[in-house]
């Protein structure tokens, strides 16, 4: 099913939600890594009783911090996150034949660790869903400075909607005092774009916003497979 901008662009973010859970009835879902976007998103589907999946992948290397964010917003909200995780055996493979930290060794290895830990795990998550809703920010990355708020996951098949594309960082963290939403601390520590533990770091004063994940690696477009 197709779904244009001009039928959402103006939908404030609640009414855009419950827009797309008319729109795509049983087959839309919402992929939350805690982050800050992420619970502002999170809040307006479980405050609204939103028929919308909302699911999160547990990698196995997570920051306590998340955590905690994680129970704290199932304490809040009182519903369930489901949780995606990588295939064991595939995780046992990898760390017995590489090592436990084999991403820091290339980009190939890294990439190798991101697809089992996860992008499989995403598309077990995505299996019958044709319209996924993120909360990627243009912000982000050089590499989503022009992301529309609607577009094609041309290999999965499924519509994507961005609905807080063009929000600011301020606009975040608004809504967040504003609803006294959960968050995870390590965001008021430098932490900006937060994933495995191993591989997320604060940033520096004037670095660019994912210059804290994978900053061994020298790419101002990093991407771990899931949007790319």
């Amino acid at each position: 099913m197709s779904l244009s901008v001009q039928e959402i662009e103006k939908l404030n973010l609640p009414d855009l939600l419950s827009f797309l859970a008319s729109k795509f009835p049983g087959k839309v879902a919402f992929s939350t890594s805690l982050s800050v976007e992420d619970q502002v998103i999170t809040h307006h589907i479980f405050s609204n009783n939103l028929p919308i999946r909302v699911f999160t992948l547990d990698t196995g290397r997570l920051f306590p911090e998340t955590y905690s964010v994680f129970n704290a917003t199932r304490e809040r909200y009182k519903q369930n996150i489901e949780v995606f995780f990588p295939k064991h055996e595939a995780v046992e493979k990898l760390v017995t034949e590489k090592g436990p930290i084999s991403f820091y060794e290339s980009l190939e290895n890294r990439k190798e660790c991101c697809f089992i830990r996860k992008v499989e795990p995403l598309n077990r998550a995505l299996e019958g869903v044709e319209c996924w809703i993120t909360g990627l920010r243009a912000e982000h990355s050089e590499n989503r400075k022009s992301m529309p708020m609607v577009e094609l996951d041309e290999s999965r098949r499924i519509t994507k909607v961005h609905p807080l594309t063009t929000w600011s960082t301020e606009e975040v963290k608004a809504e967040i005092s504003k609803f006294n939403i959960p968050y995870n601390v390590l965001h008021d520590r430098g932490f900006i774009s937060i994933g495995c533990q191993p591989c997320t770091r604060a940033i520096r004063e004037g670095e660019d916003f994912r210059a804290g994940r994978w900053w061994w690696e020298n790419n101002d477009k990093k991407e771990c497979g899931l949007h790319a």
